[in-house]
């Protein structure tokens, strides 16, 4: 193994990501992470099986994560599934437990719509704070009838003058924010880098010419609208899309979600992660009276409960995820699995995540050294693979590390 002065010093830049698929904008955003970052090395960690819309992921992890080493990353380490499946902040909190962990990891970037370093520093910060003016504003917005972003953002306003409403509106800078906040409440040692984003904005749903959403490009395929698709993802992942789609797997995870709903009790379904105000029993009582998920997620979806916060409550109640669980498990150390790595690379990546506080997974057997939660975790997440398996209907092997 490289153990010389440039492994030592070596700079990590992380992102984390879904490519959910992979595709331009993504290439893009890993392009000027390499440009802009001054890292040596571009770790992602990456959602597995199942993502944070609450969904199956349209091509299994490893192809995913193999993709991303093809279009110029280092390493592809596995987000654990609780946080991957979680709300924006959670989710956040969990990529950044377990980079904290990892020596070298000096730069966390993220796509954004608008906005610098110092700006979501600032913003992150007085949400952290809520000082007694912005605590004030923040009642007076909720006692007028303001959504609770809206009124939000006002209260930033009150501290912020100069704040900009789309740090709060548009979907990255969300998501940037909970990564800014998440650094800043762990005292981890890590600078934040936005990616200006290109293209497509996140949610649009028609694909462009370049740089479609993976949200529009996932609607194509799974419409058959494929035609327009080679200008939008790189060739190796067309290749892979279209020898393993096969949109029976959402058909599947509605039956495993209608099922579930049906045979737990309502006290189980409301341990799932903000399933609140008695909502367990709502779901339960729509799931008995429409055959499908999709019915269900449709009828429950409201201004005061989104479709996404629908969808990961069933995914969390069919795989078993517990609100008790993924707090246990913001409070302790995660464990680390590879995916996928960059051959030339692949000696001194290992020896740097071998050196930090983490356990290693490279292979079958590794998890044996796992205790605790990080055992639980293992094992929930490899009950999830199989479920992703029948999903699918393949026979994915997600022990092996790719090394490309």
């Amino acid at each position: 193994m490289n153990t010389n002065l440039s492994f030592n010093n070596s700079k990590i830049c992380a992102v984390v990501c879904e490519y959910n698929p992979f595709h331009n904008g993504h290439r893009y955003q890993l392009d000027k992470i390499r440009q802009e970052s001054g890292c040596d090395l571009i770790l992602c960690v990456m959602s597995g099986s199942f993502v944070q819309r609450g969904e199956a992921a349209i091509l299994d992890k490893h192809t995913r994560a193999k993709h991303a080493v093809l279009a110029g990353a280092d390493c592809v380490v596995e987000l654990p599934l609780p946080f991957a499946t979680a709300n924006a902040e959670t989710f956040a909190l969990g990529a950044v437990s377990l980079l904290k962990n990892i020596p070298n990891v000096t730069t966390l970037a993220f796509g954004c719509e608008c906005g610098h370093g110092a700006d979501f520093l600032s913003v992150a910060n007085v949400l952290l704070e809520e000082t007694d003016e912005f605590k004030r504003a923040l009642k007076i917005g909720l006692d007028v009838g303001q959504s609770f972003a809206k009124a939000r953002f006002e209260a930033v306003k009150a501290v912020l003058p100069k704040a900009d409403e789309r740090l709060f509106s548009c979907p990255n800078n969300v998501l940037g924010i909970e990564y800014t906040k998440a650094i800043l409440r762990q005292n981890a040692n890590i600078s934040v880098l936005p990616i200006q984003r290109t293209g497509a904005g996140y949610t649009d749903t028609v694909l462009q010419q370049n740089y479609s959403s993976a949200t529009a490009i996932r609607n194509a395929l799974l419409t058959g609208n494929t035609a327009e698709l080679a200008s939008n993802v790189p060739e190796f992942v067309l290749n892979d899309l279209c020898l393993a789609l096969n949109g029976e797997s959402y058909r599947r995870l509605d039956g495993a979600q209608h099922y579930a709903l049906l045979t737990k009790t309502v006290e189980e379904i409301a341990k799932a992660p903000d399933c609140t105000e008695g909502l367990e029993n709502k779901l339960q009582a729509l799931a008995k009276e429409y055959f499908t998920a999709e019915s269900v997620l449709k009828e429950a979806t409201s201004k005061r409960y989104t479709s996404a916060r629908i969808r990961r409550i069933l995914l969390a109640n069919a795989l078993g995820i517990t609100q008790a669980f993924v707090r246990q498990g913001l409070q302790q150390a995660p464990y680390c699995k590879v995916l996928a790595l960059r051959a030339e690379n692949s000696d001194m990546v290992l020896s740097l995540l071998a050196n930090g506080g983490l356990t290693l997974l490279t292979r079958k057997g590794d998890e044996a050294r796992l205790t605790g939660w990080a055992k639980e975790c293992f094992d929930r997440t490899h009950t999830a693979d199989g479920i992703y398996n029948s999903l699918c209907g393949r026979n994915i092997n997600f022990n092996a590390v790719q090394f490309i």
